[in-house]
């Protein structure tokens, strides 16, 4: 145990740990470890160990971290407030709830926790608490000269967006469509996270009090085919699971993504059937938007703190200029760990690029190039080689990829954008983005249309016939048609996961399920962005996915679009606590 007189060594071994937690989060986590072997009641050490923990995903051990900071304190409102987010993000809202309310007792103006009790109520059907909680949060304005704080920011957005959810609680699902009926400049601002400076802006209508909010529902209320939907569901949502540093587990989201599987299972099989669908007020043959439509349903209701929109559907002029999806891999000191295990794909992927370049421009120094290149390991040390080579390259340079299309053989698409800046070492961003702009759009468009037209088609022979043939060439479609839907990045947000149970529910529908897991480190929209072509990217997917013939229980399953036909009966089911679901077996384990 540290004597009285050795403050100074703990402070600096656990800045150290604060420090590094920008780097490296093993590293932290070591730091913040030695700190409590030298005073074992170091509160603000058990917080940052716990937000550690939290940041690589580690549920549990973030938990013990945070509770051992609260025997410590048990009114330590930085440690209260963390552990809400934590358990927010694992879809723990009740839990998260009462974190918020005692952060909020000790602290009254937190505004972080203010925000995040409005969103947990309204995540789980309770608006008038949660509507409350918001306009707490909007009254409490930035003096002159202040910034604004994230919440502060948000809260306006979500209170509109809670408003609208409450209004439509008991309007059929197939009767209206969100991304038509929000204002486009609203969704735009939303989008990119903009203060809420809108035009003419017409507010939504306050709560009506003939909207009762949303009742918890006990799993044994639910009818016995319905438990065993829920069980199955939350089964294949865990399927969907990331396992890489960087994602915490969400059972909401398991249990919301496993439900818009079946239900895309079951759609699908409809359609292939000749039967109609009804969406968005019309009765007809579903399309590929419509399939994916399922699961963004699911997954926007799951946390409506984030806007998941098509960004085709945001105003013409958003789009004119490009709606881009970033993602910062290297910041400064700050790595993404989430992406390391593509850093080496992306580096020779540049290298190509560069060889490629020299060879058109600059076929004389191409073996020097060629050298050089050889000797970069990293991809920071590529900028100091490309200003060598590249008069042009003052502070950075851009390479984009392409995407070949199926369609038209010899046709390429772009990808995405990597960009590398920086003026030395330790000091650059290297990024990707994917920009949509309405031509881009278009492109992929016509090429998920023709796959889309020839999946209807297969899948109708594949259900009078069991061909196995004909079962592998819809698995492909299924996966080249998705493909193209991870490099377009149709969505503000969700894309992947929202891909990612489309392509579970279709392959089901064809009679194949996903037995593996996604394998550790891998990430699957990575996987299709820097996949050479369709059928890479098909053969990666199919090495972990572990197809098998699906189990006959499925069938009985009662249908997912009647069983939950509103917000309402979506949010009960999303609240419903499964834990029951551990007593019974799973039908497709």
């Amino acid at each position: 145990m540290l004597t009285r007189e050795e403050p100074e060594l703990v402070s600096a071994i656990y800045g150290r740990g604060i420090a590094y937690g920008k780097k490296g989060l093993h590293e932290a986590i070591e730091s913040f470890k030695e700190a409590l072997k030298q005073k074992a009641d170091f509160i603000d050490a058990y917080k940052s160990l716990g937000q550690a923990y939290r940041e690589l995903g580690n549920f549990d051990a973030a938990t013990e971290s945070f509770q051992k900071a609260l025997l410590l304190n048990q009114n330590h409102v930085q440690t209260l407030q963390l552990k809400g987010m934590m358990l927010y993000h694992h879809g723990s809202l009740d839990e998260a709830l009462k974190n918020f309310k005692r952060c909020l007792q000790l602290e009254p103006y937190n505004e972080v926790c203010q925000y995040m009790k409005g969103l947990s109520h309204v995540a789980m059907g309770q608006f008038y608490e949660g509507i409350k909680a918001q306009t707490k949060v909007m009254l409490n304005d930035p003096l002159p000269g202040q910034k604004a704080s994230p919440e502060y920011l948000k809260v306006k957005y979500l209170r509109e967006y809670s408003r609208y959810l409450h209004a439509h609680l008991d309007t059929p699902l197939t009767e209206y469509n969100i991304d038509i009926d929000l204002p486009g400049n609203f969704k735009d601002h939303w989008a990119k996270n903009l203060p809420f400076l809108i035009e003419n802006y017409e507010e939504q209508p306050g709560l009506q009090p003939h909207i009762k909010d949303v009742l918890f529902q006990n799993f044994e209320s639910y009818r016995t085919d319905v438990q065993e939907l829920i069980c199955v569901a939350d089964h294949l949502g865990s399927m969907m699971q990331y396992e890489t540093p960087g994602f915490l587990p969400n059972k909401r989201i398991h249990r919301a993504m496993g439900l818009a599987t079946l239900e895309v299972m079951q759609a699908v099989q409809r359609t292939w059937a000749n039967s109609k669908v009804r969406m968005n007020g019309k009765t007809r043959l579903m399309q590929w938007r419509d399939m994916f439509d399922i699961a963004v349903k699911w997954r926007r209701i799951a946390d409506p703190d984030q806007p998941v929109l098509w960004l085709d559907q945001m105003p013409a002029r958003s789009l004119s200029r490009g709606f881009n999806n970033h993602i910062n891999l290297i910041r400064g000191q700050v790595i993404n760990m989430r992406y390391l295990e593509y850093f080496e794909k992306i580096l020779h992927f540049i290298k190509d690029r560069i060889l490629v370049y020299h060879g058109a421009n600059n076929p004389k120094g191409l073996m020097e190039v060629r050298e050089a290149l050889e000797k970069v390991h990293k991809v920071e040390d590529l900028l100091p080689i490309m200003k060598q080579f590249n008069s042009k390259t003052r502070d950075g340079f851009t390479v984009n990829t392409k995407v070949p299309s199926l369609k038209d053989q010899g046709k390429e698409y772009d990808g995405f954008t990597i960009t590398i800046t920086g003026d030395k070492v330790g000091n650059i961003l290297f990024s990707v983005e994917t920009q949509t702009t309405e031509e881009r759009t278009q492109l992929y468009h016509a090429e998920i249309d023709a796959l889309y037209k020839d999946l209807t088609a297969k899948g109708k022979i594949l259900i009078l016939s069991a061909e196995l043939g004909e079962a592998d060439a819809v698995c492909n479609l299924i996966l080249s048609l998705v493909y193209y839907f991870y490099n377009l990045m149709p969505l503000s947000r969700g894309s992947s996961v929202i891909a990612y149970s489309v392509i579970m529910g279709a392959l089901m529908a064809s009679g194949k399920e996903v037995s593996g897991k996604i394998p550790k480190g891998k990430l699957v929209d990575f996987e299709a962005m820097t996949a050479l072509g369709s059928e890479a990217f098909s053969k990666i997917a199919r090495s972990w996915m572990n197809l098998k013939s699906i189990s006959p229980s499925y069938k009985s399953l009662p249908s997912v679009s009647e069983t939950f036909p509103t917000l309402r009966t979506m949010i009960e089911v999303l609240n419903t606590d499964s834990s029951q679901c551990l007593k019974k077996t799973v039908v497709v384990v």
